[in-house]
């Protein structure tokens, strides 16, 4: 192991896949997803339940006498659902190892606390896009605020709610220092699912659907030769790391989200930065991820940069 991987926490023997469950459909679905996961990357499973107790205490309000019974029967019915998952991970594949634990934590402060020392964290998502309310305070929270990568498994609503497994790994490139981390991430997906990746790169933050008609010529000129040559230049290195992984260069002149999502239909995995070029420090998760996370027809892997540079 190299000083670096000693350095990261995520990439430690120890690190684990970290899935939370919670009993809904998405859970379920991506619970499945991070056994696989776990067994394709040779890491321990860790399943976790946030039992929320100070809203359970709330929600009683002065009726002081219920709370303990009530307190009594939301860890009764974690401990069967951690039980549940247990033996659906179990089942699914026996030869990876499981651990679990229960918190009284809401899920979105136990799965981020998870992650400082996680390889991955993964969330469901409901198969139907739709707003931030509809992606939830969990998801939106823990997407923001955890640490390394971050996996919401989107299944494809063209499909009846299953998760794709075929395809390529889609990445999106835009020079921040973010973005690079993004890159390291999709090359080792790729190369650990023998497939190829697509680079997509949009030049401009434009939305064109503000201009009238089609952007000039003249307003382009060169630049998607510039910016060719920029994409390049920026996957040399993870090329030269990864000769196995075939890569296609996408550049596009605006519009990442959208260029994001129609490469989805037909991945296995996109991978953003969690702040791509310009974020504001405050702006936790960038526009562009947020628009991927809730539209894409495959799971996304938002990637944190934790301060670290990636290393070719």
């Amino acid at each position: 192991m190299t000083q670096q991987q000693y350095d990261d926490p995520h990439r430690l023997a120890a690190a684990p896949v970290v899935v939370g469950v919670d009993g809904s459909e998405g859970a379920a679905r991506a619970l499945r997803w991070a056994v696989e996961y776990a067994a394709q990357h040779r890491r321990r499973l860790h399943i976790v339940h946030g039992l929320d107790l100070v809203g359970v205490s709330r929600g009683v309000g002065t009726y002081a006498v219920a709370t303990q019974p009530l307190i009594d029967s939301v860890k009764a019915a974690g401990q069967t659902l951690i039980a549940r998952a247990l033996v659906v991970a179990g089942e699914y594949d026996p030869a990876v190892q499981v651990t679990s634990s229960m918190s009284g934590d809401t899920a979105a402060q136990l799965l981020i606390e998870d992650s400082a020392n996680a390889f991955a964290v993964v969330i469901g998502a409901s198969a139907t896009a739709g707003t931030l309310a509809h992606l939830g305070s969990t998801l939106f929270a823990v997407t923001s605020h955890a640490r390394g990568a971050i996996i919401v498994v989107r299944p494809d609503p063209d499909t009846g709610g299953a998760v794709r497994t075929t395809g390529p790994v889609v990445v999106g490139v835009d020079g921040s220092k973010t973005s690079e981390v993004a890159i390291a991430a999709a090359f080792a997906e790729a190369s650990e699912r023998r497939t190829g990746l697509i680079a997509m790169h949009a030049w401009s933050d434009w939305d064109t659907g503000q201009f009238a008609g089609d952007v000039s010529a003249a307003m382009t000129g060169n630049l998607d030769d510039i910016e060719e040559a920029v994409l390049a230049e920026r996957l040399a290195g993870w090329q030269e790391k990864y000769p196995d992984v075939e890569v296609t260069r996408e550049v596009a002149l605006a519009g990442p989200a959208a260029e994001l999502t129609e490469l989805s239909k037909t991945a296995q995995l996109v991978v953003v930065g969690n702040r791509g070029r310009g974020g504001f420090a405050g702006l936790l998760l960038g526009s562009t991820a947020h628009d991927v996370i809730q539209h894409a027809h495959c799971p996304v892997m938002v990637v944190h940069d934790d301060g670290k540079e990636a290393k070719r």
